[in-house]
């Protein structure tokens, strides 16, 4: 005689019911300090122009066919030069990452 199996009696919990509102340009505007500067008209033309002359190449790394960010070496909250080409290195996502926490973490005392 086969053993019959039982249908679920309970579904599973969905944990994802408290979410987050939607992160919008408008959201970001208000909570993060210097986004208006990036979309100004001279940094995007300063963002095209190193692009173009340096190459999409992550300084760091040397990591090519991935999005290139144009990174302040000194953010701009810690008063770094924001039009300023030798405050700007090209990096890939990793590296931008990696830095941006770095830069965080010591503008918090952590190290």
């Amino acid at each position: 005689m086969p053993i019959k199996t039982l249908a679920p009696r309970l579904r599973a919990a969905d944990l994802r019911t408290a979410k987050p509102p939607a992160y919008t340009w408008a959201t970001r505007k208000a909570t993060e300090a210097n986004q208006e500067f990036y979309q100004t008209p001279e940094w995007k033309a300063l963002r095209t122009r190193l692009t173009r002359e340096r190459g999409k190449r992550c300084e760091d790394c040397g990591r090519t066919g991935t999005r290139i960010y144009c990174d302040h070496v000194v953010e701009l909250r810690d008063g770094g030069a924001g039009l300023d080409p030798s405050n700007i290195h090209l990096r890939c996502g990793s590296c931008h990452v990696k830095k941006t926490a770095d830069a965080r973490a010591r503008r918090l005392g952590l190290r």
